[in-house]
């Protein structure tokens, strides 16, 4: 038996019955809803949750997924929430980053969420791009 819920981003149907008739979706690093349930508790409402470990699956493989699924559906909103620090979680939010650049950033949010000490943080989209780019954050780091 299985203590995960959600169902994994890799496994479903790109127009899946599970989320084709929501707006908004978002994906969690798969421990989240083990580790941090009350985390999830803000997304209770609209959001179809899917999950994904980079631990797992390569993040071209979930990201080119996660492409199909935004190709088909009409969503407002696509999510990530993953926790801190995490090195495999962070894949999540670049990936986001990623797909949107190559569907030619389509007309739907985008927002990244991080579990900091057991609470959910927003991070600014411009946060996650200035992060992949380490001389970008040594530059910011020397003007502090």
């Amino acid at each position: 038996m299985t203590p995960y819920a959600f169902p994994e981003l890799i496994n479903v149907n790109a127009k899946s019955r599970l989320f084709r008739d929501r707006r908004k979706l978002l994906i969690i690093g798969r421990c989240v809803e083990v580790e941090h349930p009350d985390a999830l508790k803000p997304f209770s409402n609209g959001y179809a949750v899917l999950s994904a470990c980079l631990e797992e699956e390569h993040v071209n493989k979930v990201g080119f997924k996660l492409a199909g699924v935004l190709a088909r559906g009409d969503y407002e909103e696509v999510s990530v929430l993953t926790v801190d620090g995490s090195l495999h979680c962070v894949q999540l939010h670049y990936m986001v980053e990623e797909v949107f650049k190559v569907l030619g950033n389509p007309p739907v949010r985008r927002r990244h969420f991080v579990i900091e000490g057991g609470r959910v943080v927003e991070v600014p989209c411009e946060a996650v791009k200035a992060s992949r780019y380490l001389s970008r954050v040594a530059k910011l780091l020397r003007r502090c």
